[in-house]
């Protein structure tokens, strides 16, 4: 219990229906819905009303290196508002199994530096650090793809803070010009010079999804879904809802795990 109310989940809203299919599914788990903050670009009054955490954000609504930078900013700042002790940020076409996240995160030492999640390339990205009088330099790091999820310990945020905080993280996103999630992982690589841990419980949409077998899925502490190389891609899971009715297949899984929830089959 300790553990869970030290965390903090964040939710990136990009549509409604992926924000909906969330909600419906694994935040309103375990009183999630107290740990979960929502950063949106839009007011979505219908979940404000039901009581989740909604921060509208007022950045721009698109996928631009800037408009990244800025939600991501201001989840960090939000952090950092808090006294949680882990930041963990998700993207709404996530499903989070809390269980799997809270094994996981218990595993590192309460005080230690944590930077954890799984990249999306299989190797370190390359990029070129603006200096000062417009000269550049190459850099390389690994960073955690926002779309498969990742976590800070709180004494690695606050450590971020001359690079993150206020104004600060968009400026750093600019120096790079990469967003959000390459962001994080340059701080904590290049600035803080702190490695991050590779973890393959974590999972986008880049991946294939069919991999993950049925098996495993209780232990996997993300999952996603969209389209692929023009290909549905989401986990092969049966259960009381068909393709059409849960084509995220949040709440098949969901009722895997969770079988006594009251809206499962």
């Amino acid at each position: 219990m300790l553990m869970r109310k030290a965390v903090a989940g964040v939710l990136t809203k990009t549509t409604p229906p992926n924000l909906r299919a969330s909600c419906s599914a694994w935040v309103i788990k375990h009183r999630s819905i107290k740990q979960t903050f929502i950063f949106t670009d839009t007011e979505e009054e219908d979940l404000s009303s039901e009581g989740y955490n909604m921060v509208v954000t007022g950045c721009q609504s698109d996928h631009s290196q800037q408009a990244l930078s800025c939600k991501m900013s201001a989840e960090y700042d939000g952090f950092m508002a808090s006294d949680k002790r882990w930041f963990c940020h998700v993207d709404d076409d996530n499903y989070l199994n809390l269980e799997a996240l809270l094994s996981l995160l218990s595993a590192f030492p309460q005080e230690g530096d944590i930077y954890v999640g799984r990249p999306s390339l299989d190797k370190p990205i390359t990029a070129h650090e603006l200096l000062e009088g417009n000269a550049t330099r190459e850099v390389r790091f690994w960073f955690a793809t926002g779309g498969a999820g990742f976590c800070l310990s709180r004494r690695l945020a606050e450590k971020m803070a001359p690079w993150a905080s206020g104004s600060q993280f968009e400026k750093t996103s600019a120096t790079i010009r990469l967003p959000d999630d390459c962001t994080v992982g340059f701080i904590v690589e290049k600035r803080l010079g702190i490695s991050m841990v590779h973890c393959p419980l974590f999972h986008s949409h880049l991946e294939n999804l069919l991999l993950i077998s049925h098996r495993s899925i209780p232990h996997q502490v993300t999952l996603s879904y969209g389209m692929f190389e023009n290909k549905m891609n989401s986990i092969e899971v049966k259960g009381g809802f068909s393709k059409e009715e849960d084509p995220s297949r949040f709440k098949t899984v969901h009722c895997m795990l969770y079988p006594f929830t009251s809206w499962c089959p």
